[in-house]
């Protein structure tokens, strides 16, 4: 497979392939949590308009949260920071089972999802890992980048369909229990190998990145492609739910990243020339 040595080249690297590895467990729970969330909330309370606004109104507090959380992996460093908000964001996801486990107030599971928002963005903390070991190689950096893409949607493959597999098999907490579990995991596992980790940036400039050239339109961009794959991801399960294959509806949203993988998976190896801002059209 010639067209993947770039790939083969990559993980080289000293500790490559054991933060890689941590991450993406870490990064499984993306596609679980909120698919979890919604068959546990609306198989209990059977409303998928409550269990659509839970997660949108947990989806609208890490947009809020994630920036500083971000900021303070910049200036702290990933494991002082990432550890301790992931285990924030896993009590936020045990709470949230437990308000539905015994038929708490609807208010509560908007509060317990709202605490999820913690999370750290681990596709960006490797990617951070990446930009750091391949310093000066863009080459390199342009392969290692389109890895972590294929990989953000394999994880959109799998966490689909395991956390309706385990809502359906077992019982409906299960998909966000595992999820949780999953998380703290992989983020131990990660923060290991401190070697890897980029150095913390002390002084970090105050200008506001909607002020960069280019960013608001892209910004309004990625509004819209969140607003279709979240609607998405409830109407499937909702449809499936209605025609009695609810465990069908996680292989569905997995074909649907499926292409996404492959694509950047092919696009990795290929050689584009000049800056990045003329390919984006």
């Amino acid at each position: 497979m010639p067209r993947l040595t770039p790939y083969r080249r990559l993980f080289r690297l000293p500790g490559a392939g054991a933060f890689t590895a941590g991450n993406l467990i870490a990064r499984l729970p993306m596609g679980m949590f909120s698919v979890s969330a919604v068959v546990m909330i609306a198989g209990t309370r059977g409303s998928y308009a409550l269990a659509g606004a839970v997660t949108a109104t947990g989806l609208a507090a890490t947009a809020v949260v994630a920036p500083w959380t971000a900021r303070l992996v910049d200036r702290h460093g990933q494991a002082r920071v990432a550890l301790p908000a992931t285990v924030i964001a896993v009590l936020g996801s045990l709470a949230l089972l437990l308000c539905v486990r015994h038929g708490a107030p609807d208010w509560t599971l908007f509060a317990s999802y709202a605490a999820t928002a913690t999370t750290p963005n681990t596709g960006g903390m490797s990617r951070a890992r990446w930009a750091y070991l391949l310093a000066g190689d863009a080459k390199a950096l342009h392969t290692a980048n389109s890895f972590e893409q294929a990989a953000d949607e394999l994880c959109f493959m799998l966490g689909p369909v395991l956390a309706a597999f385990l809502c359906g098999a077992f019982f409906p907490e299960a998909g966000t229990l595992v999820g949780a579990v999953l998380l703290l995991t992989g983020m131990l596992l990660f923060t290991t190998w401190r070697a890897t980790e980029p150095p913390v940036r002390a002084h970090i400039p105050a200008k506001a990145p909607l002020s960069a050239p280019g960013m608001p339109p892209l910004l309004a961009v990625c509004l819209a492609m969140g607003t279709v794959f979240g609607s998405t991801e409830v109407v499937t399960l909702a449809f499936a739910d209605e025609r009695g294959h609810r465990s069908a509806a996680g292989v569905v949203l997995a074909l649907q990243a499926a292409g996404s993988c492959a694509a950047g998976l092919l696009y990795g190896p290929s050689k584009p020339t000049g800056p990045a801002a003329p390919r984006l059209p």
